[in-house]
């Protein structure tokens, strides 16, 4: 398919992060842009600005007239909507072009040059650094989150080189041919998708040998690369770290040369790992290793990836988008690095059933880690209940005697009686709507001030 002959652009589950980007993009072209999803966000009031047709009402007759032109059509559509959704059962009864998101970003992505980051976390937060250096040389890139520094999941360049995320959920990273790719970590998720941990390692070896030029992994996954590690012999190595003034400097040895104190904003060890993935990936393409590091130093971070929402000399409330054990983890070990001496309560929202079946008891173990445990009811997404699991099951695991099932209408009140002076909230639901409000607040109720 030629996607300049295509004059219109419908998507099923347009606001989703990923989809929205490409909905920018093609919003870019001059393309007509419509589409559904399932409620309204900041995502879509933007999208709405633009000019994008948008309703919230799975029905046929909400679809705009110009877009039941068969020829003139693309309909695209992401994994994660159900297969009895009644427009796509639609379009695909009367023979639309389909195509799910990640076939769209190969066809976009084809006849650039090509960096895609994937991994099962990190991959968002590194391929938004990466974005951020490889404006450098006018690259465009399509994020999986909101960039602080430009408020958008797309960063608009020319059509030569092009930075993605590399999603492996439902094995759609298979669908990229990069030049240049990374790979931050492969531990087990999507289970309800691979079954089995090692179909999951599978496809991660699969996507490694689709990489034309350069394949960068972290150091230990079990694939052939130039690998990158903190402390540790690689081929890209960080060292010398130290905190100073609520930010990271540390060295970087690379197979040739080096580079002396760089400054990095972002708090944990996972974001130095981060940094120095995408600091790997722009030097194998060619960018000075000055410049990386001027871009680094003014990188401010992604949205709901450790976001400080209020944070003042007797209060801090985090928003952070972990909803796997191991960025739960890495969220605690970097609030104790920022934060050692201060009461930690967590809040967090479980997203899917069969993910908090799958590691109901690495949640609890990382869960129980933190001073006070608040948890809210499982989000469901895409999927139907599971007997037996719930929030109350998972809160049973967790060994902390401070904790306790909360639901979003006494969630404020629940915070305001704890005298935890940090407070993370966590999950890939709608927590990351509930946050918004809680801050508005605090803010009023305490007279905080970010």
């Amino acid at each position: 398919m030629n996607l300049n002959s295509i004059h219109n652009v419908y998507f099923v589950g347009i606001g989703g992060i990923g989809m929205s980007a490409i909905a920018r993009y093609f919003v870019s072209l001059g393309k007509n842009v419509a589409g559904y999803d399932k409620t309204p966000s900041q995502i879509t009031d933007d999208l709405s600005d633009l000019g994008v047709q948008i309703h919230f009402d799975d029905d046929i007759k909400n679809i705009p007239i110009s877009f039941l032109n068969t020829e003139k059509t693309l309909v695209i559509f992401t994994p994660a909507i159900p297969k009895n959704h009644s427009e796509l059962i639609y379009f695909k009864e009367n023979n639309f072009n389909i195509l799910k998101r990640a076939q769209v970003l190969g066809m976009i992505s084809k006849n650039t040059f090509c960096l895609a980051v994937a991994g099962t976390h990190g991959k968002t937060t590194t391929s938004a650094i990466l974005g951020h250096i490889m404006t450098r040389v006018n690259a465009t890139s399509f994020l999986g989150g909101i960039s602080e520094n430009y408020n958008s999941n797309l960063f608009l360049g020319e059509d030569k080189i092009c930075v993605v995320e590399a999603d492996e959920f439902d094995r759609s990273f298979l669908q990229l041919y990069p030049n240049i790719a990374c790979v931050t970590s492969m531990d087990a998720d999507h289970l309800d998708i691979y079954k089995e941990a090692s179909a999951l390692e599978e496809s991660f070896v699969a996507f490694s040998q689709q990489v034309s030029e350069t394949l960068i992994v972290a150091k230990g996954l079990p694939l052939k690369g130039l690998t990158y590690a903190i402390n540790e012999t690689a081929d890209y190595q960080a060292y010398n770290l130290k905190i100073a003034s609520g930010k990271y400097i540390f060295d970087v040895k690379t197979p040739v040369s080096e580079i002396k104190n760089i400054e990095f904003h972002l708090p944990g060890k996972h974001n130095v790992m981060n940094a120095l993935a995408a600091l790997a990936m722009a030097d194998s393409y060619g960018i000075s290793l000055e410049e990386i590091k001027q871009s680094l130093a003014n990188f401010k971070g992604v949205k709901r990836r450790f976001t400080y929402k209020i944070k003042t000399n007797d209060f801090v409330l985090i928003d952070d988008y972990a909803h796997h054990p191991t960025e739960i983890s890495a969220v605690q070990n970097a609030i104790r690095e920022m934060y050692p001496t201060e009461k930690v309560l967590v809040v967090f929202q479980p997203h899917l059933f069969s993910r908090t079946q799958d590691f109901v008891d690495d949640f609890a173990s990382a869960l129980s880690k933190f001073d006070e445990v608040l948890l809210l009811n499982i989000y469901p997404a895409r999927e139907l209940p599971i007997p037996g699991v719930t929030g109350e099951w998972l809160l049973g695991k967790i060994n902390n005697s401070h904790k306790k099932m909360t639901q979003k209408e006494t969630l404020l009140k629940d915070i305001q009686q704890s005298s935890a002076k940090v407070v993370a909230m966590l999950g890939a639901g709608d927590i990351g709507v509930m946050i918004s409000e809680i801050t508005s607040q605090l803010l009023k109720k305490n007279q905080h001030e970010v």
